[in-house]
C-alpha cells in the first residue's frame, strides 16, 4: 500500500516493562525505519519507553509515554518545559508490549509470524508488531486528525483496506471496535454503545444477558481490540494529570520524585470515565484502593466532558494471544482470519535441505534445518538450528534450540509439547535454560498433560523438590515449580536435563533425579523477570542471516528467478554484510559457471553500494582503476577463483568511506561484465564452419543487410538477462528508402597485409578511415570499442582467419593459409545512435563475407551466434536481436531459453517505458504526438534514447504529409533537422551482388 495513503507519525513510542532491554527494542524501532517499514517523511521519532514501574498497567503506560512524547516534541520544538502546544499538530502512536508472554521471549509484540513479504525493499522475518504498525499506518489511522493512537500489542488484528471511518467534525476520544461473536465475548471485554455509536458502557465477561444486550442487529457484539484514538484536545487534558498526585507517580517524573507506584488500566480507568452510561459514584466505587479512587476522581473531572464514539469497523478481526499453548499453535499454523491480509508462508525465512517432510498444516518460521527433520501437521519449529534425523509430532512448538541441542531430540518422543531455548541473565551472568511444558497442559492442575501425581510417580520427583513448604496448596501451580535446572555446579547445562522428564529409563532415572535434584533450579515465574531479551533478539538476527547465507547459495547455484537485493539491503542494515560478502565470495569462487559467478559479483556490487548509503555519487562510472587490474586479469585469463580472491583482497582497501565504496561497487561491476562476456562466448559451441572453394584474387564478395525494427520483447535479449530468464524479441527487417543499407565487401590481395576502409554510406563512398595492419601488434587493440577499425580486426581473429595471439607473424599466416592478405570495405547509410542494429549488423555482414572470401561456409544460425561471440571479444556486450533482425529477413521471433550455453534459435513470424521510465526525451514525446493521430503505431528503435523513430500510416504513401507536420513540431519544440526514411520489409540479404525479391508491406516511416 503506497506511502500516499499512510499516516504520518510525529512520534512513535513502543513502551515496556523495565528491565534494561529498552535499548534493545530502540534498535528493533530503528532497524525498522532502515527498512523502509516506517515510511513517512520527515521520519518520525522513534523512542522505546521503559515504564517506570513493574506493575504500571496500560493507563499508567499511556500517560507515561504521553508525556515521554510531549517532552520530545517541545525540545524539537526549542522549548525549555514540557509544553502541551505540541500536541496541537502532531500525529502519535503509542504501541503497549504489555505483560510477558509464555511462549516468546520477546514478548507478543515481537512473535514472528509465519509470513514473508516479498515485495518489501529489505528482508525481515514480520512480528506481530510489523502487522499491527502496517494496519495501523496504512488502514486504520489514515485520515485521522492530529491526536494519539494507543494500540495494544497482545493481540492479531486486521482491519479492510478501506474501514470507513467518518472523522467529520469528530470530538474527544475514539474507541476502535470489531464485530464478534457472543460466544467469544464471554472471555473478553464489548462495548455497549447508543444508537449513535457513543460507548454506554465498557462490559468485560459479562453475564449472557448483558452480552446480548450489546448486539447488534447481525448478532455479534463489538469486541474491544485494545485501540483507542484521543483528539488533540483530549490528550493535552490527559498529559495535564501527569503533575497531579497520584497520577504522577504514573510517569518518570513521578518515580523520580519519589512518589509511590500506582496500577491504572487504560480502558477501566481513562477512557470508562468518558462512558455515557457510567455515573460518577459507580466509576469511583470500582477503583478498588484509596489512591486509584483518588486518581479515577482526577481523571473524571479532567475527561468526563469528552464524548466516547465507537467504530465497529465491518470486516475486521481480532484475535487475543492467550496464555494456551495449543491456541499459539493454531495461530501460528493457520494464520487465523485477524492476520489475512498478511501471506501465510509455511517455511517463512527458512532453509530446510528436505521440505517434503514437512506436512501440509505445520510452520517454520527463522530456522536452518538440517538432513531429514520431519515436522507433523500441527506443529510449529521458531528460531531453530536442527540436524536430523529428527521426528516431531502432532500439537509441538520448538523455539529457540542450537544445533548442539539435536543429538539429545534424536529418538526422543515429541507431541503435544512445547519445547523452548531461553537467553538468561542472572545479573552478569549469561547462561542458557530450557524449559519443557505440555502444549495441552492448565497451568494449575497438570504438567507434560497428565495430573501432577501421575508426573510425580513416573519420575520420582516430590512436591518438596518443586515448592516451598510454606506455600499453601492451593497455590502450588505450574508458573511457580522450580522444574526448570538453571547452573550445574560441575558441568555445563544441556537440553537432557529437561528432556529425561519426559520418560526416563529405569536404568537412568535415579541418576537424572539426582543430577536434576543438585542443579539450581527456577520456576516460570522466576525465569521471566531474567529472560535476556537483547541476546534473544541478537540470536534470531544471527540465526536469520545464517539462514539468509544459505538462501545466497540456494539462489545463485540454483539459478534461481529470486532478488537478493533485499537480503542485501538488511545484511547492510543489520551489520551482517561481512558474512554475507564472504558467501558470495565463496559462491563465486566455487560455482564452475561464469554466469553465477558473475550474477555474485553483481550482488557484492549492490551490498557496497548500500553500504555507501547514497552518497558518494553515481554508481555508473568508470571501472579501469590499476589497482583492480589485476584481479581483473586474472578473471580474463579464466582463472575465476584467484580473481574473485584478488578482489576480496582490494575490495578491503575501499570500504572506509561513500566515496570509496561507490568506485568499488562500479569495479565489481566491471568485474562482473568480464564473467556475463565469458558466460556469453559460451555461444561460440553453435558456430559451424564448413569450408568452401577460395575465391579468385580479386574477387569482391558482398554482403548487404537491411536495418531491423524491434517490435516487442527488447531487452530480453541482453546478458545476463538473457540466460539468466530467457529472451524472446519480435523483429522486422527493413529497407530504408529503398534500399538496404548495412553491407560490407571482401577480396583477396596478394600482399600479405589486412587492409581496412570504412566507407560513407554507399558501396561507392569514399575511404572515411582507412588502415593496413601488416603485424599482429596491430591487432592488438581489437579489444577496445572505440579504437580505429576494432570490430574489423576482432572479425579477423573471431573467424579464425587470423590466429592471434600466435607466434607466427601475422606475414606467415597470411601467406600460408591464403597466399596473401585480404581487403575489406564497411558501410552504412545510417547515422550513428540510429537505434537500428547497425553495429551488429555491419559485424554480421562482414564475418559472412569474411567466411567465404577465406572459403568457408558458414549458416544463419551460425553467423548469429558468430555476431555474439564477436561482440563479447570486442568487449561492447550486448545481445542478440539485432544479428537476428538484419540477417533473418522479414518478421520473426528469436528466442533464448535460461540456459548456458547460450543458444539463440528463430521462427519467422510500450512496454519499455514501464521498464525503464524517463528514457524518452520530451521533444521526442511531442513528435509521437503530432504523429498518433496519422499513424497505427510508433516506437523508439534500439534503447529508445533517441535516433530513429518509426511509425506505421494509416494511409500510403504519407512521406510529405508527415514532414509538414514535423516541420510545425520543429519551429514549436526548437528542434532541429528531422528527416524522414521510408522503409520496407526484404528478403534474403544481398549477397554476392545477387538481390533477393523484396516483400512489401504496409508503409513504414
Amino acid at each position: 500500500e503506497g506511502a500516499a495513503m499512510a499516516a504520518e507519525w510525529s512520534v512513535l513510542l513502543l513502551t515496556c516493562q523495565p528491565g534494561g532491554c529498552v535499548s534493545a527494542f530502540q534498535r528493533e524501532l530503528e532497524a525498522r525505519r532502515l527498512r523502509g517499514g516506517l515510511g513517512s517523511r520527515p521520519p518520525p521519532l522513534l523512542l522505546a519507553v521503559e515504564d517506570p514501574w513493574a506493575r504500571l498497567g496500560s493507563g499508567g503506560a499511556t500517560l507515561n509515554a504521553l508525556l515521554v512524547a510531549a517532552e520530545h516534541l517541545s525540545a524539537r520544538a526549542g522549548y525549555t518545559v514540557v509544553s502541551s502546544d505540541v500536541l496541537r499538530d502532531a500525529h502519535i502512536l503509542i504501541l503497549h508490549m504489555g505483560r510477558d508472554f509464555s511462549f516468546d521471549d520477546c514478548g507478543r509484540a515481537f512473535t514472528c509470524l509465519p509470513v514473508e513479504e516479498p515485495g518489501a525493499p529489505a528482508e525481515a522475518l514480520v512480528c506481530n508488531l510489523d502487522s499491527l504498525l502496517g494496519t495501523m499506518t496504512h488502514r486504520l489511522c489514515v485520515g485521522s486528525p492530529p491526536g494519539v493512537w494507543v494500540c495494544s500489542t497482545d493481540m492479531l488484528l486486521t482491519v479492510p483496506s478501506a474501514p470507513g471511518i467518518d472523522w467529520d467534525g469528530f470530538q474527544g476520544v475514539r474507541v476502535i471496535a470489531v464485530p464478534g461473536s457472543q460466544a467469544y465475548a464471554r472471555n473478553h471485554g464489548v462495548y455497549l454503545a447508543d444508537e449513535q455509536g457513543l460507548v454506554r458502557n465498557i462490559i468485560y465477561k459479562g453475564t449472557e444477558a448483558q452480552i446480548q444486550q450489546c448486539a447488534g442487529p447481525d448478532g455479534t457484539v463489538p469486541l474491544v481490540c485494545g485501540v483507542v484514538f484521543f483528539s488533540s484536545d483530549a490528550a493535552e487534558q490527559l498529559l495535564a494529570t501527569h503533575v497531579i498526585p497520584p497520577l504522577d507517580a504514573c510517569t518518570y517524573m513521578g518515580l523520580d520524585s519519589g512518589a509511590p507506584p500506582i496500577q491504572l488500566s487504560l480502558f477501566f480507568d481513562i477512557v470508562l470515565c468518558m462512558a455515557g452510561g457510567v455515573t460518577e459514584e459507580e466509576f469511583l466505587k470500582g477503583g478498588g484502593d484509596a489512591s486509584v479512587r483518588s486518581a479515577r476522581s482526577v481523571l473524571w473531572t479532567a475527561l468526563r466532558t469528552f464524548p466516547l464514539s465507537m467504530a465497529c469497523i465491518p470486516g475486521a478481526s481480532y484475535d487475543y494471544m492467550t496464555t494456551s499453548a495449543s491456541d499459539h499453535i493454531r495461530s501460528l499454523t493457520l494464520l487465523p482470519g485477524s492476520a489475512s491480509h498478511l501471506r501465510f508462508c509455511k517455511t517463512a525465512h527458512s532453509h530446510v535441505d528436505q521440505p517434503c517432510l514437512l506436512e501440509d498444516g505445520s510452520s517454520v518460521i527463522n530456522c536452518l534445518l538440517e538432513g531429514a527433520v520431519q515436522l507433523a501437521a500441527g506443529s510449529v519449529i521458531q528460531h531453530c538450528h536442527l540436524q536430523g534425523p529428527l521426528e516431531i509430532g502432532p500439537g509441538c512448538l520448538l523455539s529457540g534450540l542450537s544445533a548442539g541441542s539435536s543429538l539429545a531430540l534424536q529418538g526422543c518422543p515429541l507431541r503435544n509439547l512445547v519445547l523452548q531455548g531461553h537467553h538468561v541473565r542472572l545479573r552478569d551472568l549469561s547462561c542458557r535454560v530450557f524449559t519443557l511444558t505440555g502444549c495441552l497442559d492448565d497451568w494449575q492442575a497438570t504438567y507434560l498433560n497428565v495430573p501432577w501425581a501421575e508426573f510425580f510417580h513416573r519420575t520420582g520427583i516430590r512436591e518438596g523438590d518443586l515448592w516451598d513448604a510454606e506455600l499453601p496448596r492451593r497455590s502450588c501451580c505450574l508458573l511457580n515449580a522450580r522444574l526448570f535446572p538453571v547452573l550445574h555446579t560441575r558441568e555445563a547445562l544441556g537440553l537432557e536435563d529437561v528432556l529425561w522428564l519426559l520418560a526416563p529409563g529405569a536404568a537412568v532415572a535415579s541418576e537424572q533425579l539426582a543430577r536434576w535434584r543438585a542443579a539450581w533450579r527456577m520456576s516460570w515465574q522466576e525465569l521471566l523477570p531474567c529472560l535476556d531479551k537483547a541476546a534473544e533478539l541478537g540470536a534470531r538476527r544471527a540465526l536469520f542471516f545464517l539462514q539468509g547465507q544459505r538462501k545466497v547459495r540456494r539462489v545463485l547455484l540454483g539459478r534461481q528467478d529470486s532478488s537478493l537485493l533485499p537480503l542485501a539491503r538488511s545484511a547492510v542494515h543489520e551489520g551482517y554484510h561481512e558474512a554475507v560478502l564472504g558467501t558470495l565470495d565463496e559462491v563465486a569462487s566455487t560455482a564452475g559457471d561464469a554466469g553465477v559467478a558473475a550474477r555474485a559479483l553483481a550482488c557484492i556490487a549492490e551490498i557496497l553500494g548500500c553500504m555507501a548509503g547514497g552518497e558518494g555519487g553515481l554508481r555508473s562510472g568508470p571501472a579501469a582503476n590499476r589497482e583492480w587490474a589485476v584481479a581483473f586479469g586474472r578473471l580474463e585469463s579464466g582463472d575465476i577463483a584467484g580473481g574473485v580472491r584478488e578482489l576480496a583482497a582490494e575490495r578491503q582497501k575501499w570500504m572506509s568511506r561513500p566515496a570509496l565504496l561507490v568506485r568499488a561497487a562500479r569495479h565489481y561491476e566491471g568485474a562482473e561484465q568480464i564473467l556475463v562476456r565469458q558466460a556469453v562466448m559460451s555461444s561460440c559451441q553453435f558456430v559451424t564452419v564448413g569450408q568452401t572453394e577460395l575465391p579468385p584474387l580479386g574477387h569482391w564478395v558482398q554482403v548487404a543487410c537491411p536495418a531491423r525494427l524491434d517490435l516487442s520483447g527488447g531487452w530480453s535479449d541482453t546478458p545476463p538477462i538473457t540466460y539468466e530468464h530467457g529472451g524472446a524479441v519480435v523483429d522486422l527487417a527493413v529497407l530504408v528508402d529503398g534500399c538496404r543499407p548495412i553491407g560490407a565487401r571482401v577480396r583477396r590481395i596478394g600482399q600479405p597485409e589486412l587492409r581496412l576502409v570504412s566507407l560513407g554510406g554507399t558501396p561507392q563512398g569514399e575511404a572515411a578511415v582507412e588502415l593496413v595492419c601488416q603485424e599482429l601488434e596491430h591487432l592488438r587493440d581489437y579489444c577496445q570499442p572505440h579504437a580505429p577499425g576494432a570490430l574489423l580486426k576482432a572479425a579477423f581473429i573471431c573467424t579464425q582467419v587470423v590466429r592471434f595471439p600466435s607466434q607466427k607473424p601475422l606475414r606467415v599466416q597470411l601467406l600460408e593459409n591464403f597466399r596473401g592478405g585480404f581487403e575489406v570495405h564497411t558501410w552504412s547509410k545510417l547515422p550513428h545512435g540510429s537505434g537500428l542494429g547497425t553495429s551488429s549488423i555491419l559485424a554480421g555482414a562482414v564475418m559472412a563475407s569474411l567466411y567465404r572470401a577465406a572459403g568457408k561456409a558458414a549458416s544463419t544460425e551460425s553467423l548469429i551466434h558468430a555476431v555474439l561471440h564477436l561482440e563479447q571479444r570486442l568487449t561492447t556486450g550486448g545481445g542478440w536481436q539485432d544479428q537476428v533482425g538484419g540477417l533473418v529477413p522479414g518478421i520473426k521471433i528469436g528466442r533464448s531459453k535460461a540456459q548456458l550455453p547460450l543458444r539463440v534459435e528463430v521462427e519467422e513470424i510500450l512496454q519499455k517505458k514501464c521498464m525503464a521510465p524517463g528514457c524518452e526525451p520530451l521533444a521526442v514525446g511531442r513528435m509521437m504526438e503530432a504523429l498518433r493521430p496519422h499513424v497505427y503505431g510508433q516506437c523508439l528503435a534500439g534503447a529508445g534514447g533517441g535516433g530513429f523513430l518509426y511509425v506505421l500510416t494509416k494511409a500510403p504513401r504519407q512521406k510529405e504529409a508527415l514532414h509538414q507536420i514535423l516541420a510545425k513540431t520543429e519551429v514549436k519544440c526548437g528542434l532541429r533537422g528531422i528527416f524522414l526514411y521510408i522503409v520496407q520489409t526484404p528478403g534474403h540479404c544481398e549477397i554476392l551482388g545477387q538481390e533477393a525479391p523484396l516483400c512489401h508491406a504496409s508503409q513504414w516511416i
